[in-house]
């Protein structure tokens, strides 16, 4: 019993780190997407700050704001498929998380039922042992 003991230790370690490995690259790619959202906003951001100087202007300062605007849009528009991709990838990533967490769950749950049974079964060893001393000396004590 002792073996299969081990063997669900060594098993529930195995998860607890596969678990810890999930974790990691579940959190990884969240703040993939968290840093593509800010990448985003600041893009927004930019763009809502662009204005033409107070008072007179050229044509050609004109056209230098107008083409980096243009420019602001496409790179925050380009944000939002790799976005979107980066999302799926989180959710899939949270969801392996949540499988790995399930099996380090249940390695535990058997675990704890091997010690359980290995304690039981030394209990019932320990009980049995003690029985068969008892009726030797009663043995004993009859023939004396």
């Amino acid at each position: 019993m002792n073996g299969l003991v081990r063997q669900r230790a060594r098993l529930a370690r195995v998860r607890r780190i596969q678990h810890g490995l999930a974790a990691t690259v579940a959190a990884q790619a969240a703040g993939r997407v968290q840093m593509l959202e800010t990448s985003r906003e600041r893009l927004r951001q930019m763009r809502s700050e662009l204005r033409p100087a107070e008072g007179p202007t050229t044509g050609a300062a004109m056209a230098r704001m107008g083409e980096l605007a243009m420019r602001l849009d496409a790179a925050r528009n380009s944000l939002g498929p790799t976005i979107d991709s980066a999302r799926s990838a989180a959710a899939a990533r949270e969801s392996e998380r949540r499988a790995a967490r399930r099996d380090q769950e249940s390695a535990e749950k058997l675990e704890a039922a091997a010690l359980r049974v290995a304690e039981e079964a030394a209990e019932q060893r320990l009980r049995q042992a003690g029985r068969g001393r008892g009726s030797i000396r009663l043995h004993q004590g009859e023939s004396e």
